[in-house]
Formats: structure tokens, C-alpha cells, sequence
């Protein structure tokens, strides 16, 4: 990631609630006059745009708040944080982009919470290499973790430590 400005760890991630992946397409159809369309890709990277939605105290609240003005101009600036996605949660870089025209959307709750919504749009979604989706795509997975598995308890737990390195 090149950007500097990072999620506070003090604040919530996204819960699971409204949470989804929504990539732009990268491919452009042309219709035909006769037969089928033409498709081609126009771009190697795509954004990918993501409505989330916190649960904050009244203190994360107004930290977030402070932090969405100060760090991230108002919104406008991208910042690294760790979200969900198909290899599990891994650092993203992320910029709010709202909804309507309003970045962010926040709603007080019982209890003194509040829930704070928007979407986010995320340069590139971390996901498995070439070489991964191969291995993927060839192997039982079952069996290869379990092999793996093993591997790792007869390397680490059943050989005698004057064997290992």
C-alpha cells in the first residue's frame, strides 16, 4: 500500500451487516448486427466498492469524526484498512466515496451507540496469485491442508528437537 494514513486500531472494523463486494466491471460489450456480442477487457484494475457499517460508542463516534476531518480531509484522502474479503481479512486501500452526497451516514442508537454507514471504494482486492490458483484449481484442497497438516505436526511436535534445526 503507498498510502500513510491508517484506520485507528481503537476503532471497530465493518461489521458483517450490509457487507459486500461490488467490482466495477472491466469489460466493454459491443452488439453486433448479427451474431453474438463482442466482449473485451478494458482494464487490468478495476475499484471495487464496498457499503459497510460500524457499530461506534459515543467516544469512537467522536473520534471518528475528528479522524474522518483531520487525517482524511474530509474524506478525501485514501487510508489503509484491514477488511474482508475471498482470501480472508487482509489490508485494503480505501476511500470513502458515500452515498448520495454525504461520505458517511450516522444514526445514534439506544444505549448511547452509534451506527455509521457508507461505502468505501478500494484500489485493488488482495486475492490469490497465479501460482496459488493453479495449485487451487489442480489439488483436493481437503487433502492437501491435511497433508500439510501432517507435515507440520511430524516436522515440529513428533520429531525429537535434537533432530529439528
Amino acid at each position: 500500500m503507498t498510502t500513510t494514513i491508517s484506520w485507528p486500531t481503537r476503532l471497530p472494523l465493518p461489521t458483517y451487516d450490509g457487507y459486500a463486494l461490488e467490482p466495477e466491471s472491466a469489460v466493454t460489450r459491443t452488439d453486433m448486427e448479427s451474431g453474438p456480442a463482442r466482449q473485451r477487457r478494458r482494464f487490468t484494475q478495476t475499484p471495487t466498492r464496498i457499503p459497510v457499517r460500524w457499530r461506534m460508542s459515543a467516544v469512537d463516534f467522536a473520534t471518528f469524526e475528528a479522524w474522518f476531518r483531520l487525517k482524511l480531509d474530509d474524506g478525501g484522502d485514501w487510508f489503509g484498512i484491514s477488511l474482508l474479503g475471498g482470501i480472508g481479512i487482509a489490508a485494503h486501500e480505501a476511500r470513502f466515496v458515500g452515498q448520495g452526497n454525504a461520505p458517511y451516514k450516522a444514526v445514534p442508537s439506544r444505549g448511547g451507540a452509534w451506527i455509521v454507514t457508507s461505502v468505501l471504494e478500494i484500489r485493488e482486492r488482495p486475492m490469490l496469485d497465479a501460482g496459488a490458483l493453479e495449485i487451487l484449481l489442480a489439488e483436493d484442497v481437503v487433502v492437501l491442508f491435511s497433508n500439510i497438516q501432517t507435515l507440520h505436526s511430524t516436522l515440529h511436535v513428533g520429531l525429537p528437537v535434537s533432530i529439528r534445526w
